[in-house]
Parts: C-alpha cells; structure tokens; sequence
C-alpha cells in the first residue's frame, strides 16, 4: 500500500477507535489525514472499503505474529485453539475499531465481496497453519476444509459478539469446543 493510502487507513483506524464506524466520516477522514476527499476516493471507493483495508492490515499483524510466534500446543487442537485466542484478543482488544470492521464486512457491497473473501481465505490459511503447527510461510500447504469450516465458525460468533449477544471469552470458549468436535472429528474419520 502506498504512503498516502496508509496514512487515509491509519486515520480511518484512529476514528474508528473513538467513535466506530458512525465516527468515520469520508470528509473527516481526507482532512484529518491531509488529502483531498478525491484522492481518498481515488484509493477507496466508500467507508466500507476503507474499513475493510483496515481489516487487511489487522490481518496482516497477525500473520506476522504467528509467523514470529507461532500457535503453540502439543496437538492440533491445541494449537488451534491458541490461534483463536490470540486472533479473538487481538481483535476483540479495539472494539470499536472491531465492531466497524465487522458492519462493513457484512455490508454485501458486491464491489467488495472479493476483498471480504481474501480476508476469509487469509484467516482460514493461518487456523491451517496452526493446525499443521507450522508459521504458514514456507509449508505453502492449502488450507484444511477444517480450517474453513472453523473460519467461519469463528467470524459467526465474532458478528454475535458485536451484536452484544456473546461476551469476548465466549467466542473464545465456543469456538475452542469446534475446533475440537471438528478436529478430533476428522482424525476419526
């Protein structure tokens, strides 16, 4: 991402942080980070696509985290299971910032669909390295269809958690017992 790009991003980061999503207005965000709103367009076509570039670089934090420390546990399970408590602590840990990411990937603008699924496929291909037990950058193994199924187990319960209907621990805790029916599931099979 270039410079300007970035620095539109952080902005829109730091709003997001004191006000949520409402907080981040396109004309307050150019201004706040010295461009004019053409340029901001030029790089983002609405609030949502520049939430969900903020939800990139998150994403990006984390696969260098786990590359630096990955997952650890003796088992898969284990592993995957510290995978999402990082990832739920990290995320959960700025929720107004989490909460805006999350309305704006769930506002099925067509134009963004491919951005919301590399976030998913991002996600999924991380729980797979945890599950491996390996950082995720050398191995280039696909991802477990376990591995997905657990992604979107996890995004379902964080969309709950912004909603108010789970606190942080449960998403934690819900997501712990998939991942080992799923896990130890396919190691029957």
């Amino acid at each position: 991402m270039e410079e300007r790009a970035r620095r539109i991003v952080e902005t829109a980061i730091d709003l997001a942080e004191k006000g949520g999503f409402e907080a981040v207005r396109l004309r307050d965000v150019a201004a706040s980070s010295g461009v004019a709103l053409g340029t901001l367009y030029r790089h983002f076509s609405s609030k949502e696509d520049l939430l969900i570039a903020a939800m990139a670089q998150q994403v990006d934090r984390l696969a260098g985290r786990m590359k630096a420390r990955p997952a650890t546990g003796d088992t898969s399970v284990d592993r995957v299971t510290n995978f999402f408590a990082v990832a739920t602590a990290g995320f959960c840990g700025r929720p107004m910032l989490a909460r805006a990411i999350l309305r704006s990937m769930a506002s099925a603008q067509p134009d963004l669909m491919e951005k919301v699924a590399s976030f998913h496929g991002s996600v999924t291909q991380l729980i797979s390295a945890a599950e491996r037990g390996d950082d995720g950058v050398a191995s280039g193994a696909p991802a477990s269809d376990a591995a997905a199924v657990l992604e979107h187990v996890w995004f379902a319960y964080l969309v709950g958690w912004a909603a108010g209907v789970h606190k942080e621990a449960d998403v934690v805790t819900y997501v712990s017992r998939a991942t080992e029916l799923i896990l130890q599931g396919a190691a029957a099979a």
